[in-house]
């Protein structure tokens, strides 16, 4: 039986968050928060994984309280258990310092043959968490990962397909292995009405950093922290642009030649 772990986030919707002018900061205030997209393909994989050959799904997350709610969307969707690590210690934490706390709650859980993540999150976009997730658990890394085709049980293996710029690899891994997981072959499902409704009331264990034995205050939180942003700058939008469609291509060409004759 296989015991898998997901690593999921609650993210703002990139959408409707905008950049305060003078500070540089985010606004998030009134914007709502939703399951990081990627996520929600890591989840599908673990779960068609665990349906294919049986085991546990486990999703964990750091967050406020109210990241129980993409929790419960996981439940929602298919998990098994939901883990919630939550305290203010941990506020401001960088990707060094979330895999820390995350590692360090997970293995109060158990050992883990499979770890799922998402290939990056809508809000930092480092691409950063899944190398050093793996790097922490001491597991076999498969990036990119766009189909888990089959699982050795014998020899502990596991062959998967990654997407590469110019097309496709299959690679073999030992196991225990963390993927980070592309969308192309894991639509997430929709919840039927009787899931929805019983991961509301599913219960969700919830860390503190004064539950997790061991955790050094030095590493965790804003301390264990080196990667600092003190400025967000939007995009520099240019000029709009023009179609020249005057006919033909001799019209456009002089149209072209028109322009740029104004222009010096």
């Amino acid at each position: 039986m296989l015991n898998i772990l997901v690593c999921v986030k609650q993210v703002p919707d990139v959408n409707l968050v905008k950049i305060d002018p003078v500070t540089g900061s985010l606004i998030r205030a009134g914007v709502p928060s939703i399951l990081n997209p990627l996520d929600a393909n890591a989840l599908e994989a673990a779960v068609r994984t665990r349906e294919r050959y049986g085991g546990s799904v486990t999703c964990i997350t750091m967050g406020p309280d109210m990241a129980a709610e993409a929790l419960r969307e996981c439940l929602a969707a298919g998990a098994d258990k939901a883990v919630l690590l939550s305290d203010r210690a941990f506020a401001n934490a960088d990707t060094l310092a979330t895999s820390y706390v995350i590692v360090s709650a997970a293995r109060l859980l158990g050992d883990f043959d499979l770890i799922f993540c998402g290939k990056e999150s809508l809000d930092g976009a480092t691409g950063q968490m899944g190398a050093q997730l793996a790097e922490r658990f001491g597991a076999s890394l498969v990036s990119s990962m766009s189909l888990l085709r089959s699982i050795d049980f014998e020899k502990k293996t596991v062959i998967a397909e990654r997407e590469l710029e110019r097309g496709i690899e299959t690679c073999e891994a030992r196991y225990p292995c963390l993927f980070t997981v592309e969308k192309t072959n894991y639509r997430p499902r929709i919840p039927n009405l009787r899931s929805w409704r019983a991961s509301r009331f599913a219960e969700i264990t919830r860390f503190t950093s004064a539950t997790i034995p061991g955790l050094d205050p030095a590493q965790i939180g804003d301390p264990g922290s080196p990667t600092k942003v003190p400025r967000t700058y939007p995009p520099e939008v240019g000029e709009a642009g023009m179609m020249i469609d005057e006919g033909s291509v001799d019209r456009n060409v002089e149209k072209l030649l028109d322009l740029l004759g104004d222009v010096l």
